[in-house]
């Protein structure tokens, strides 16, 4: 294999390395100053957009033990890595398809598994991690004040029969 072949297969494990997941997209209309656009709105989420070589990402994900990525290797690609959030990174690309109506996404892996782009359009229409993180603590806050309403109640209810008893006797 030549170096120049190596140099570019090692620069995209380094890409691929950087998180447990990867998109796979379309860029065939989209323009360098939407690129940079793009790159800047995936900069808050600490990811990554790269051009790379269908042969290189295939050689790159076979080294690293990914699916095979043969069904996303047509035509021009382009992945996506980097950043802890990959529902946020999902949304920024979502966001800019909307706007731009551009960038087809045609894959992605998660957790070494085949996504589709329904599926990752489906992460990219979760709330937050944030809101999500709240509305679990309030469920579970909410049946915990429940129960203590419960076991409150049933603690009046025990000591308004032993105060009622006595009486009852007298």
């Amino acid at each position: 294999m030549r170096a120049e072949k190596k140099y570019l297969i090692a620069e995209v494990e380094n890409h691929l390395k950087k998180s447990d997941y990867v998109i796979l997209a379309n860029y065939t209309q989209v323009t360098v100053a939407d690129i940079a656009e793009l790159r800047a709105g995936l900069a808050a989420e600490n990811a990554e957009f790269h051009v790379v070589k269908n042969s290189s990402l295939k050689v790159a994900a076979k080294a690293l033990g990914l699916p095979e990525l043969d069904a996303g290797l047509a035509g021009p690609t382009a992945i996506v890595v980097g950043g802890q959030n990959p529902a946020g990174v999902a949304k920024i690309i979502k966001k800019f398809f909307e706007e731009k109506k551009k960038l087809e996404i045609k894959l992605g892996v998660m957790e070494q598994k085949i996504v589709t782009a329904d599926f990752l359009s489906q992460i990219a229409d979760l709330p937050p991690f944030d809101t999500l993180r709240a509305q679990f603590l309030s469920l579970l806050t909410s049946n915990a004040a429940a129960f203590v309403r419960v076991l409150d109640a049933k603690v009046k209810q025990a000591a308004d029969g032993e105060t009622a008893a006595p009486a009852a006797a007298a």
